[in-house]
C-alpha cells in the first residue's frame, strides 16, 4: 500500500524529471522481458510510477535510488513486499550483478547528465539478460547510429561491440513532471551472443574508442600514433594489414574493426 508521505520535490543535483504519462510507462514495462527467476533491477525509481508496475510482477525487485526522501517513501510504500527491495545508493558505486544475486534484466529512467556512465557501468561483464532505458532522445539515436553516419561515435562503437540496441518509442516532455527540455526515448539493450570483444577486453576496448573518437579530427594514421603509441611505420603496416585507409577518420570504422585494429595495436 502507499504511505502517507508527500512526494518530495524534483531536484536539479539529481537531474529529477519524474515520467507520468501512464501510456509511456505502461510500455517501458512490456519492454522488460524477465524469465521466472530474473532479478529486476530499476535504477532511479524516484517516486515509483514504474516501480508499483513492475512490483505487480512475480519477479524480485530491486530499486536504486540515490534521493534519501525519495527511498524512505519508497521503502515505506513497499514494506509489506518481501519481493521488493529499496537500496539508497549511488548506481555509479554500486556492484548491479553482485546486488541483483543471479540472472537479471535492469530498466530505468535515468538522469541525462550520466546516462553514458551508467550504460557504461551497467555494460560491464556479467552482463544483464537485457536493459531498457529512457534516455534523451539524441542520446538514443547516438547509441543505435552506424558508422560514418552524424550520430556515430564512441557511445556507438562501445554499446554496438558488446550489445544490440534498439529504440523503441518516442517519449514527449509533457510525459514528464516537471517536463525536459527536450524529448526522450527507450531503448532496450540486449547483450550479444556473439560479443566483438572479450569479457577481459570491454576496458581496453572503450579506452581505444574513446582516445580515438577524441581525435575525430586527425586522419587514423596519425591518431593512431598518440592512442597506441605506435611510430608512423607501425601505424601505417597495422592499418594496411587491415585494409584500412590511414586518411580514414575515426568515425568511419565499424566495432568490429574498431576491436580489430586495437588487437593488432596491441600486438605491435
Amino acid at each position: 500500500m502507499r504511505g502517507s508521505r508527500t512526494n518530495p520535490p524534483a531536484l536539479k543535483r539529481f537531474g529529477q524529471h519524474f515520467l507520468i504519462d501512464r501510456a509511456a510507462l505502461e510500455a517501458i514495462a512490456n519492454a522488460v522481458v524477465a524469465n521466472p527467476g530474473d532479478t529486476i533491477v530499476e535504477i532511479g525509481p524516484g517516486r515509483g510510477a514504474l516501480t508499483d508496475i513492475l512490483a505487480g510482477r512475480p519477479n524480485q525487485l530491486v530499486a536504486i535510488e540515490i534521493d534519501r526522501a525519495l527511498s524512505e517513501n519508497l521503502r515505506e510504500r513497499y514494506a509489506s513486499n518481501d519481493r521488493v527491495k529499496i537500496v539508497e545508493r549511488d548506481v555509479l558505486e554500486t556492484n548491479v550483478a553482485e546486488l541483483a544475486g543471479g540472472p537479471f534484466v535492469v530498466v530505468g529512467n535515468v538522469p541525462y547528465y550520466i546516462t553514458t556512465p551508467i550504460l557504461f557501468h551497467v555494460l560491464h561483464p556479467p552482463f544483464p539478460r537485457s536493459a531498457v532505458f529512457l534516455v534523451q532522445k539524441e542520446v538514443a539515436e547516438r547509441i543505435v547510429a552506424t558508422p560514418d553516419s552524424k550520430a556515430y561515435g564512441a557511445l556507438s562503437a562501445n554499446v554496438q561491440a558488446v550489445a544490440r540496441a534498439e529504440i523503441l518509442r518516442t517519449v514527449p516532455a509533457g510525459a514528464f513532471k516537471p517536463p525536459p527540455k527536450v524529448e526522450s526515448s527507450v531503448v532496450r539493450v540486449t547483450p550479444r551472443a556473439d560479443p566483438l570483444i572479450s569479457p577481459d577486453e570491454v576496458d581496453a576496448y572503450r579506452g581505444f574508442v574513446q582516445a580515438l573518437f577524441g581525435m575525430r579530427r586527425k586522419q587514423l594514421g596519425n591518431a593512431l600514433r598518440s592512442a597506441a603509441q605506435l611510430t608512423a611505420g607501425d601505424a601505417a603496416l597495422v592499418l594496411s594489414d587491415l585494409g584500412i585507409d590511414p586518411k580514414a577518420r575515426p568515425e568511419t570504422l565499424s566495432p568490429l574493426q574498431f576491436a580489430e585494429l586495437m588487437r593488432r595495436c596491441r600486438d605491435r
